[in-house]
């Protein structure tokens, strides 16, 4: 269980896979944007391990001066907090753990890519597995089971008509501008934004300088509030480098930082031989919603009037949905989007080995046929690989849309509910 800053236990469904893997490997190391819960989820699933933080100046500078023996003054099993702040500390570890293999006997967590950060003095290949937390997903906040990604791929969705009680809890607009960080989840709206603000202030003013050289980190800053604008759309990297006054060089630069802090993911194109015709270039998402709102100033009282920008939201938030729910499965599926230059275009594209499944997401309250246009047309270019498709919208029934190619229409709510 994770306790909340409101005395609330919200049980993070990566639990299971982290003390899985503490049971048989040496290091984990848990990762995530910062504030997600990892240290939380660390000290609340291991309660008889020491902790020790690297955000602690005395253990920073120790681990820094002496990184041999930090260690060997720490006891066994320990956990090691915030270990980008100290990527060379990983050749250390190495060392100690090839004189005493013990499975479980670092547990690391860090708020930035370790395997990304150009101080890494190993990536202890071997001896490590990574683990990635994402901020709450919609069925922790619920307290639901969040197996909807591994019931739809074991063909357990089916048609069906609206349950009771389908329009309690906040309303999707709430959920977009919410987001996933527990600071920012149950605060009041106001106070949940000031939060955020402060947040990403505090990553651009601090954090950016654990993972890169940074000379201003307003122009990161300048950048991600640009993605914010544009977060769901197909990235290119030229025309943001003309818009900001960068050369391209440096705005890819920028976005590396970006994608080590976890703040922005580029979701890369899937392609197939037979598709001659395809458009290559990934998308450009911001990983957490309440954050991506909070920049672009987007509130729940505005999704009429905004209804295009709250949909490039809400495709955003059903990504991060998905992702998250991948990372506690067995399956490990991998993310895509799909566009052709006829723009026809599929938001997710779910690939499990030679197996694909594809998501449509729509800010509506109803479908028709033709929102499963990208959906038919994938299936026509992976054949038989194409397992299945869903439409997700605003509504409160689980409809068919082409029963031949199984595809179906499902409400968004279905991602956290039972």
């Amino acid at each position: 269980m994770s306790a909340q800053s409101d005395g609330r236990y919200l049980y993070r469904h990566m639990t299971p896979a982290l003390n899985q893997a503490l049971a048989d490997t040496p290091v984990v190391c848990l990762l995530g944007p910062r504030q997600c819960g990892k240290s939380t989820l660390a000290r609340q699933s291991q309660p008889g391990r020491a902790y020790v933080t690297l955000d602690d100046r005395n253990y920073l500078e120790l681990a820094r001066q002496d990184p041999e023996g930090f260690l060997e003054g720490l006891p066994n099993p320990v956990t090691i907090d915030e270990i980008q702040r100290v990527p060379e500390l990983t050749l250390a570890i190495k060392r100690s753990v090839d004189r005493e293999r013990q499975a479980g006997r670092f547990l690391l967590t860090g708020s930035a890519n370790l395997l990304q950060l150009p101080r890494l003095a190993d990536s202890l290949a071997g001896r490590m597995e990574c683990l990635y937390l994402q901020p709450l997903t919609e069925a922790e906040k619920e307290g639901a089971a969040g197996d909807f990604l591994q019931r739809w791929l074991d063909g357990a969705l089916g048609p069906e008509l609206p349950g009771e009680n389908e329009h309690d809890g906040p309303s999707l607009a709430q959920r977009l501008v919410a987001g996933g960080y527990p600071e920012a989840c149950f605060r009041r709206p106001q106070r949940a934004r000031r939060w955020q603000r402060q947040y990403l202030q505090s990553i651009i003013e601090r954090d950016i300088h654990d993972v890169a050289e940074v000379k201003d980190g307003a122009d990161v800053a300048q950048l991600l509030e640009y993605l914010a604008h544009q977060t769901a759309s197909l990235l290119n990297v030229s025309a943001t480098a003309n818009a900001l006054g960068h050369v391209r060089k440096t705005v890819e630069r920028y976005l590396e930082i970006l994608e080590r802090l976890f703040l922005v993911r580029r979701l890369p194109a899937w392609h197939s031989n037979r598709a001659k015709r395809l458009v290559k270039s990934p998308k450009i998402h911001l990983c957490d919603s309440g954050l991506a709102a909070a920049l672009a100033d987007l509130r729940p009282e505005q999704w009429n009037p905004e209804r295009k920008r709250f949909g490039h939201l809400l495709e955003s938030f059903v990504v991060q949905q998905f992702i998250a729910m991948g990372g506690w499965t067995d399956i490990e599926p991998r993310f895509w989007h799909y566009r052709d230059k006829d723009q026809v275009e599929v938001d997710l594209v779910i690939e499990v080995g030679s197996k694909l499944w594809g998501v449509e997401v729509k800010a509506a309250a109803s479908v028709n046929a033709g929102d499963g246009r990208g959906l038919q047309r994938i299936a026509q270019i992976a054949g038989r690989r194409f397992q299945g498709g869903l439409v997700l919208y605003d509504g409160d029934a689980v409809l068919p849309i082409d029963r031949e190619r199984n595809i179906l229409a499902a409400p968004l709510k279905k991602l956290w509910g039972d």
